[in-house]
Protein backbone atom coordinates (compact mmCIF):
# COMPACT_ATOMS: atom_id res chain seq x y z
CA UNK A 1 0.00 0.00 0.00
CA UNK A 2 1.76 3.37 -0.81
CA UNK A 3 1.37 6.27 1.61
CA UNK A 4 -1.71 8.26 0.53
CA UNK A 5 -3.71 7.56 3.24
CA UNK A 6 -3.86 11.37 5.29
CA UNK A 7 -3.67 10.16 8.68
CA UNK A 8 -0.36 8.73 7.90
CA UNK A 9 2.55 10.98 8.73
CA UNK A 10 4.06 13.19 6.59
CA UNK A 11 6.74 10.91 5.70
CA UNK A 12 9.13 8.23 7.91
CA UNK A 13 12.69 8.32 8.09
CA UNK A 14 14.46 4.95 8.03
CA UNK A 15 18.27 5.18 9.03
CA UNK A 16 20.70 2.42 7.17
CA UNK A 17 22.34 0.08 9.25
CA UNK A 18 25.77 -2.53 8.42
CA UNK A 19 23.05 -5.26 7.55
CA UNK A 20 21.87 -3.13 4.57
CA UNK A 21 25.35 -0.75 3.07
CA UNK A 22 25.46 -1.88 -0.35
CA UNK A 23 21.66 -3.35 -0.75
CA UNK A 24 19.96 -1.59 -3.71
CA UNK A 25 17.42 0.85 -3.20
CA UNK A 26 14.70 -0.69 -3.66
CA UNK A 27 15.50 -4.17 -1.39
CA UNK A 28 16.35 -1.89 1.67
CA UNK A 29 12.60 -0.60 0.87
CA UNK A 30 11.62 -4.22 1.09
CA UNK A 31 13.07 -4.36 4.88
CA UNK A 32 12.13 -1.08 5.54
CA UNK A 33 8.33 -1.53 5.13
CA UNK A 34 7.30 -5.11 5.46
CA UNK A 35 4.54 -6.15 4.10
CA UNK A 36 4.95 -4.65 0.96
CA UNK A 37 5.44 -6.30 -2.37
CA UNK A 38 8.36 -5.85 -5.30
CA UNK A 39 5.56 -3.70 -7.19
CA UNK A 40 4.87 -1.38 -4.34
CA UNK A 41 8.15 -0.24 -3.36
CA UNK A 42 9.06 -0.13 -6.96
CA UNK A 43 5.60 2.52 -7.57
CA UNK A 44 7.14 4.56 -4.13
CA UNK A 45 10.66 5.05 -5.97
CA UNK A 46 9.15 5.75 -9.74
CA UNK A 47 6.08 8.08 -8.59
CA UNK A 48 8.83 10.05 -6.30
CA UNK A 49 8.12 9.21 -2.60
CA UNK A 50 11.61 8.71 -1.57
CA UNK A 51 14.82 10.79 -0.84
CA UNK A 52 17.84 9.38 0.08
CA UNK A 53 20.12 12.41 2.92
CA UNK A 54 17.09 14.57 1.73
CA UNK A 55 17.47 14.61 -2.22
CA UNK A 56 14.95 12.85 -4.13
CA UNK A 57 15.76 9.00 -5.65
CA UNK A 58 13.82 7.66 -8.58
CA UNK A 59 17.09 4.72 -9.28
CA UNK A 60 15.36 1.95 -7.45
CA UNK A 61 18.86 0.21 -8.18
CA UNK A 62 21.02 2.88 -6.20
CA UNK A 63 23.24 1.33 -3.75
CA UNK A 64 22.92 2.49 0.07
CA UNK A 65 25.52 3.51 2.29
CA UNK A 66 25.94 2.95 5.82
CA UNK A 67 24.25 6.01 7.62
CA UNK A 68 22.47 7.14 4.96
CA UNK A 69 18.74 8.17 5.33
CA UNK A 70 15.90 7.00 3.32
CA UNK A 71 13.13 9.19 3.81
CA UNK A 72 9.97 7.68 2.61
CA UNK A 73 6.95 10.40 1.80
CA UNK A 74 3.32 10.47 2.48
CA UNK A 75 2.82 12.25 -0.81
CA UNK A 76 4.86 12.40 -4.03
CA UNK A 77 7.54 14.96 -4.08
CA UNK A 78 7.86 17.56 -7.01
CA UNK A 79 8.97 15.99 -10.24
CA UNK A 80 12.87 16.26 -11.34
CA UNK A 81 14.15 19.09 -13.16
CA UNK A 82 13.89 19.27 -17.31
CA UNK A 83 15.99 20.23 -20.26
CA UNK A 84 12.89 23.27 -20.41
CA UNK A 85 13.62 23.97 -16.75
CA UNK A 86 17.28 25.38 -17.68
CA UNK A 87 17.16 28.44 -19.31
CA UNK A 88 20.29 30.10 -21.71
CA UNK A 89 21.59 33.29 -20.89
CA UNK A 90 24.63 33.85 -22.74
CA UNK A 91 26.60 31.64 -25.41
CA UNK A 92 29.75 31.37 -27.72
CA UNK A 93 32.09 29.94 -28.36
CA UNK A 94 33.77 29.68 -25.27
CA UNK A 95 31.34 29.80 -22.54
CA UNK A 96 27.53 29.10 -21.37
CA UNK A 97 25.76 31.16 -18.70
CA UNK A 98 22.25 29.31 -17.52
CA UNK A 99 20.17 29.49 -15.14
CA UNK A 100 20.34 26.50 -12.75
CA UNK A 101 16.69 25.35 -11.38
CA UNK A 102 16.68 23.69 -7.71
CA UNK A 103 17.08 19.82 -7.45
CA UNK A 104 19.86 18.98 -9.94
CA UNK A 105 23.28 18.36 -9.18
CA UNK A 106 25.98 20.21 -11.37
CA UNK A 107 27.94 16.87 -12.20
CA UNK A 108 27.50 13.47 -11.76
CA UNK A 109 29.13 11.87 -9.03
CA UNK A 110 32.12 9.37 -9.92
CA UNK A 111 30.22 6.64 -8.79
CA UNK A 112 27.32 7.49 -10.57
CA UNK A 113 29.31 7.78 -14.31
CA UNK A 114 28.87 3.98 -15.34
CA UNK A 115 25.34 4.52 -15.31
CA UNK A 116 23.65 3.38 -18.50
CA UNK A 117 21.73 6.16 -20.41
CA UNK A 118 18.17 5.01 -19.04
CA UNK A 119 19.62 5.22 -15.47
CA UNK A 120 21.16 8.80 -16.35
CA UNK A 121 17.99 10.02 -17.75
CA UNK A 122 15.87 9.37 -14.57
CA UNK A 123 18.15 11.56 -12.50
CA UNK A 124 19.77 13.93 -14.95
CA UNK A 125 22.80 16.23 -14.00
CA UNK A 126 23.55 19.98 -15.31
CA UNK A 127 26.16 19.91 -17.74
CA UNK A 128 24.05 16.99 -19.02
CA UNK A 129 21.15 19.11 -19.54
CA UNK A 130 23.30 21.88 -21.01
CA UNK A 131 25.30 19.49 -23.42
CA UNK A 132 21.87 18.36 -24.66
CA UNK A 133 20.12 22.26 -25.19
CA UNK A 134 23.36 23.34 -27.14
CA UNK A 135 22.97 20.25 -29.16
CA UNK A 136 19.25 21.17 -30.24
CA UNK A 137 20.42 24.39 -30.77
CA UNK A 138 23.59 23.63 -33.34
CA UNK A 139 23.59 21.80 -36.67
CA UNK A 140 24.64 17.99 -36.40
CA UNK A 141 28.37 17.21 -35.84
CA UNK A 142 30.53 14.12 -37.94
CA UNK A 143 31.10 10.89 -35.43
CA UNK A 144 34.05 11.28 -33.63
CA UNK A 145 35.52 10.42 -29.74
CA UNK A 146 33.84 13.36 -28.74
CA UNK A 147 30.48 10.98 -28.48
CA UNK A 148 27.76 10.35 -31.19
CA UNK A 149 26.56 12.78 -33.93
CA UNK A 150 24.64 16.10 -32.49
CA UNK A 151 25.47 15.57 -28.99
CA UNK A 152 26.85 19.18 -28.70
CA UNK A 153 30.11 20.46 -27.00
CA UNK A 154 31.86 19.44 -24.24
CA UNK A 155 30.10 21.23 -21.49
CA UNK A 156 33.35 22.06 -18.78
CA UNK A 157 31.63 22.75 -15.20
CA UNK A 158 34.44 25.91 -13.26
CA UNK A 159 32.39 25.97 -10.35
CA UNK A 160 29.58 24.43 -8.49
CA UNK A 161 26.05 24.93 -7.22
CA UNK A 162 24.06 22.64 -4.58
CA UNK A 163 21.09 20.78 -5.74
CA UNK A 164 18.82 22.38 -3.96
CA UNK A 165 20.89 25.53 -5.12
CA UNK A 166 18.98 27.56 -7.99
CA UNK A 167 20.93 30.14 -9.47
CA UNK A 168 23.05 31.41 -12.33
CA UNK A 169 26.27 29.39 -13.39
CA UNK A 170 28.82 29.57 -16.57
CA UNK A 171 30.54 26.34 -17.87
CA UNK A 172 33.29 26.63 -20.04
CA UNK A 173 33.13 25.11 -23.75
CA UNK A 174 36.65 25.97 -24.52
CA UNK A 175 39.93 24.33 -22.99
CA UNK A 176 41.55 27.78 -22.74
CA UNK A 177 38.42 29.14 -21.31
CA UNK A 178 38.06 26.55 -18.93
CA UNK A 179 41.65 27.63 -17.45
CA UNK A 180 41.52 30.90 -17.41
CA UNK A 181 37.92 30.98 -15.52
CA UNK A 182 39.22 28.35 -13.01
CA UNK A 183 42.35 30.64 -12.76
CA UNK A 184 39.75 33.33 -11.93
CA UNK A 185 37.72 31.43 -9.69
CA UNK A 186 40.70 30.72 -7.71
CA UNK A 187 41.72 34.63 -7.37
CA UNK A 188 38.36 35.05 -6.03
CA UNK A 189 37.92 37.98 -9.07
CA UNK A 190 34.43 37.14 -10.19
CA UNK A 191 30.97 38.69 -8.64
CA UNK A 192 29.12 36.31 -6.93
CA UNK A 193 25.99 37.64 -5.18
CA UNK A 194 23.42 34.68 -3.41
CA UNK A 195 20.16 35.44 -1.45
CA UNK A 196 18.95 33.46 1.52
CA UNK A 197 16.05 33.39 3.80
CA UNK A 198 17.55 32.39 7.34
CA UNK A 199 16.10 31.85 10.81
CA UNK A 200 16.12 34.70 13.23
CA UNK A 201 17.64 38.58 12.73
CA UNK A 202 20.93 39.25 10.98
CA UNK A 203 22.71 42.20 10.80
CA UNK A 204 25.13 43.82 8.65
CA UNK A 205 28.40 41.93 9.41
CA UNK A 206 31.26 39.86 7.45
CA UNK A 207 32.39 35.85 8.67
CA UNK A 208 35.60 34.73 8.82
CA UNK A 209 36.68 31.56 9.83
CA UNK A 210 38.80 28.53 8.33
CA UNK A 211 37.02 25.15 7.31
CA UNK A 212 37.88 22.15 7.60
CA UNK A 213 36.51 18.84 5.86
CA UNK A 214 35.16 17.63 9.57
CA UNK A 215 34.26 19.49 12.28
CA UNK A 216 33.74 16.33 14.27
CA UNK A 217 30.75 14.69 13.14
CA UNK A 218 31.29 14.08 9.68
CA UNK A 219 30.35 17.43 8.46
CA UNK A 220 32.22 21.04 7.28
CA UNK A 221 32.83 23.71 9.87
CA UNK A 222 35.32 25.72 11.69
CA UNK A 223 37.90 25.04 13.11
CA UNK A 224 38.94 27.15 16.46
CA UNK A 225 42.74 25.67 15.66
CA UNK A 226 45.29 28.15 13.58
CA UNK A 227 47.08 27.53 10.80
CA UNK A 228 44.22 24.74 10.37
CA UNK A 229 41.68 24.73 7.10
CA UNK A 230 41.19 27.15 4.56
CA UNK A 231 40.03 30.29 4.99
CA UNK A 232 36.41 31.57 4.22
CA UNK A 233 35.04 34.91 3.54
CA UNK A 234 31.19 35.71 3.66
CA UNK A 235 29.96 39.59 3.73
CA UNK A 236 26.27 39.41 4.63
CA UNK A 237 23.90 42.33 4.86
CA UNK A 238 19.97 42.01 4.93
CA UNK A 239 17.27 42.78 2.54
CA UNK A 240 14.13 42.78 4.41
CA UNK A 241 12.90 41.61 8.01
CA UNK A 242 10.13 39.46 8.85
CA UNK A 243 8.63 37.79 12.11
CA UNK A 244 11.42 35.17 12.93
CA UNK A 245 13.49 35.56 9.74
CA UNK A 246 16.01 37.10 7.73
CA UNK A 247 16.51 37.87 3.91
CA UNK A 248 19.66 38.12 3.39
CA UNK A 249 22.54 39.26 0.45
CA UNK A 250 25.43 36.76 0.87
CA UNK A 251 28.52 37.80 -1.59
CA UNK A 252 30.90 35.65 -1.43
CA UNK A 253 34.72 36.78 -0.77
CA UNK A 254 35.96 33.30 -1.01
CA UNK A 255 34.27 30.25 -2.70
CA UNK A 256 34.44 27.13 0.04
CA UNK A 257 31.94 24.20 -0.52
CA UNK A 258 28.74 24.87 1.08
CA UNK A 259 30.25 28.72 2.59
CA UNK A 260 27.29 30.57 2.99
CA UNK A 261 25.10 27.61 4.85
CA UNK A 262 28.10 26.45 7.28
CA UNK A 263 28.67 30.51 8.05
CA UNK A 264 24.93 31.59 8.53
CA UNK A 265 24.28 27.83 10.48
CA UNK A 266 27.66 28.48 12.70
CA UNK A 267 25.93 32.09 13.80
CA UNK A 268 22.78 30.53 14.71
CA UNK A 269 20.60 31.30 11.45
CA UNK A 270 20.39 28.31 9.43
CA UNK A 271 19.11 28.53 5.29
CA UNK A 272 15.71 28.07 5.31
CA UNK A 273 14.79 24.26 4.04
CA UNK A 274 18.11 23.31 5.14
CA UNK A 275 18.88 19.41 5.95
CA UNK A 276 22.69 19.10 6.82
CA UNK A 277 23.72 22.21 8.98
CA UNK A 278 20.78 22.87 10.76
CA UNK A 279 22.31 20.81 13.70
CA UNK A 280 24.76 22.26 15.96
CA UNK A 281 27.97 19.82 16.76
CA UNK A 282 26.63 17.46 19.23
CA UNK A 283 23.01 18.96 19.42
CA UNK A 284 19.56 18.31 18.24
CA UNK A 285 18.49 19.88 15.09
CA UNK A 286 17.25 23.28 14.94
CA UNK A 287 13.40 23.12 14.10
CA UNK A 288 12.42 25.30 11.20
CA UNK A 289 8.92 26.50 10.55
CA UNK A 290 9.36 28.50 7.73
CA UNK A 291 7.70 26.07 4.75
CA UNK A 292 10.17 26.36 3.05
CA UNK A 293 10.31 23.68 0.32
CA UNK A 294 13.78 23.60 -0.61
CA UNK A 295 17.25 25.11 1.20
CA UNK A 296 16.14 28.66 0.53
CA UNK A 297 19.24 29.63 -1.06
CA UNK A 298 19.64 31.31 -4.48
CA UNK A 299 22.53 32.67 -6.74
CA UNK A 300 21.24 36.34 -7.94
CA UNK A 301 24.13 37.50 -9.61
CA UNK A 302 27.13 36.46 -11.78
CA UNK A 303 29.57 39.13 -13.04
CA UNK A 304 33.30 38.71 -14.64
CA UNK A 305 35.24 39.56 -17.48
CA UNK A 306 34.87 37.39 -20.48
CA UNK A 307 37.83 35.06 -20.37
CA UNK A 308 39.16 35.15 -23.83
CA UNK A 309 38.10 38.62 -24.96
CA UNK A 310 37.87 40.44 -21.62
CA UNK A 311 34.69 42.10 -22.61
CA UNK A 312 32.79 42.69 -18.42
CA UNK A 313 29.57 40.48 -18.31
CA UNK A 314 27.29 40.83 -15.16
CA UNK A 315 23.95 38.71 -15.18
CA UNK A 316 21.11 39.11 -12.54
CA UNK A 317 18.47 36.35 -11.92
CA UNK A 318 15.13 36.67 -10.06
CA UNK A 319 14.20 34.82 -7.34
CA UNK A 320 12.32 31.50 -8.89
CA UNK A 321 8.64 30.95 -8.09
CA UNK A 322 8.80 28.24 -5.05
CA UNK A 323 11.44 31.05 -3.39
CA UNK A 324 9.51 34.20 -4.31
CA UNK A 325 5.91 32.32 -2.97
CA UNK A 326 7.75 31.40 0.21
CA UNK A 327 8.62 35.05 0.70
CA UNK A 328 5.04 36.47 0.25
CA UNK A 329 3.88 33.94 2.33
CA UNK A 330 6.58 35.30 5.02
CA UNK A 331 5.24 39.11 4.71
CA UNK A 332 1.78 37.51 5.20
CA UNK A 333 0.38 38.11 1.39
CA UNK A 334 -0.13 34.62 0.76
CA UNK A 335 -1.40 31.46 1.71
Amino acid sequence: MEPTNQKQPAFRNYHVVAEQAGLALIAALRQFLPGQSWSAVRRLVHHRHVEINGNLSVDEGRKLRLSDVVKVWRDPRSAAPRDDDVTIRYQDAHLVVVEKPAGVTTLRHSEERSWSPRRRQLQPTLDEMVRRILARKSPPKPRGRAGKRGYGPRVRAVHRLDRDTSGLMVFALSAEAERRLVQMFRKHTVRRVYQALVQGRVETRTFTSDFVPDRGDGRRGSTPLAGVGKHAVTHVRPLEYFDGYSLLECRLETGRTHQIRIHLAEAGHPVCGEKVYHQPLFAPPRPDHSGAERQALHAAELGFDHPITGVPLHFEMRLPPEFARLIVRLRGKGP
